[in-house]
């Protein structure tokens, strides 16, 4: 298979265009996020309770579930590159119009526009890292896209949450309209024009979700981003009133949980190409247990953030290595279930937080959200199984997007005199 960056990289090496994309991912990551940071700014210069101003988080996660395999199929026809340029483009555009504005629910819009174009760059970038690497690094290359996000959460937030108490919350609004317009230009420079091989078609992506194996793997996406996603919501009420952590360092608390899970998108990135099923049911397994655990030890600080530390880190290990799987069952049309694991995962958050929020108002009190996400976690452990039983294996050919380079050495190739 053709490189998409145009040339093969060495053993062992991701191509330049995995990290340009990881960047991006880092950038829409952060934007997604640092909003609960801002939620008081925001609501005040807005005028508006915090509690409605927490709608821009809920609309920014529709905008992903629903928003991703939409736009996946509107730009199916598009040029990757012109697809990825299109979508900083307007995703910088959305930033730039939000931090303008006085109105809510001008905002408000401008939050489900940027997160339509979030959903179009992680569906081809996913498509193209995949494609880049090759078959024997293909997961490894999602990890280290996926990571981008997961550092966003570790890096981007914190700093983007700092910089809006002395700034305001447009502050941080407009250093990501520069900085995505600024990737863009870099995607339109270190990704080339490509065309592709094979025909793809809306009926070829919609026949790909026949698949079986492909919805196990979407299904495990969803349980266990639901799991880790349930107890880190509530992580904070747990910290200081049941564990006894002062309120100031729960954020250090917070970056430890960040740390893992970009500690486990690594390991999941790097031993999934070679052992998926041992790589993810080990994973799930890990995770549930210390869900579980963090029940009855969460009354001890060191405890607590440990076991926060080593839910995220196994969690997340689960994460690279299925939305690998789903883009390799998808064969020719890799591109809408690419966006469907992003839907997965954003269905998974939200279910798993409001299932949690639930069990919070129970007897179970402050270690309900723990239980779910236990539960949740545990329970992937069954599509991960059937998996590992129907097998990982798939014959169905990758698109292959050559670039023009490529496709000049094989015209030069074929008029060459036969040496035969």
């Amino acid at each position: 298979m053709s490189s998409v960056s145009g040339s093969t990289p060495a053993p062992g090496k991701l191509p330049f265009v995995v990290w340009v994309l990881a960047a991006g991912t880092f950038l829409m990551g952060t934007t997604e996020f640092v909003i609960a940071g801002l939620l008081p700014e925001m609501a005040g210069d807005l005028g508006v309770s915090v509690s409605h101003a927490g709608l821009l988080i809920t609309a920014f996660a529709v905008g992903m579930i629903v928003g991703g395999p939409v736009m996946a199929m509107a730009t199916l026809r598009m040029p990757q590159r012109q697809t990825l340029v299109w979508a900083l483009a307007v995703f910088a555009l959305g930033h730039v119009v939000a931090a303008l504005s006085d109105s809510f629910t001008v905002v408000l819009l401008a939050r489900v526009v940027t997160a339509l174009a979030t959903g179009a760059f992680w569906a081809v970038g996913f498509v193209i890292v995949t494609a880049a690497a090759g078959p024997g690094n293909s997961t490894r290359a999602v990890g280290v896209m996926m990571g981008g996000l997961t550092l966003a959460n570790v890096v981007g937030v914190p700093i983007g949450s700092f910089a809006g108490q002395f700034v305001g919350w447009r502050g941080p609004f407009w250093a990501l309209a520069v900085l995505s317009t600024l990737a863009a230009a870099f995607v339109g420079r270190f990704i080339p024009t490509t065309e592709q091989r094979v025909r793809v078609s809306v009926r070829a992506e919609v026949h790909a979700l026949r698949q079986g194996r492909l919805w196990l793997a979407l299904t495990a996406a969803v349980l266990i981003m639901g799991g880790v996603l349930a107890t880190y919501t509530y992580i904070t009420p747990l910290l200081t009133d049941r564990a006894g952590i002062p309120a100031a360092a729960v954020p250090l608390v917070l970056i430890a949980f960040g740390v893992g899970a970009l500690g486990g998108t690594a390991i999941g990135g790097r031993l999934g190409d070679r052992r998926p099923m041992a790589t993810t049911i080990t994973a799930a397994a890990a995770t549930a247990v210390m869900l579980f655990l963090l029940i009855p030890l969460s009354t001890s600080p060191v405890a607590a953030i440990a076991l926060v530390f080593l839910m995220s880190l196994a969690g997340f290990t689960v994460n690279p290595v299925v939305t690998s799987l789903a883009v390799r069952f998808a064969g020719d049309a890799p591109t809408l279930t690419s966006a469907l694991t992003t839907s997965a995962y954003n269905t998974g958050i939200a279910a798993g937080s409001a299932i949690a929020g639930a069990a919070m108002g129970t007897s179970l009190g402050l270690t309900g959200p723990a239980l779910v996400g236990a539960v949740s976690a545990a329970l992937t452990l069954l599509p991960l199984v059937a998996l590992a039983v129907l097998g990982t294996s798939h014959t169905a050919r990758v698109v292959i997007r050559r670039t023009t380079a490529a496709r000049a050495r094989d015209d030069e190739a074929v008029s060459a005199p036969s040496r035969h």
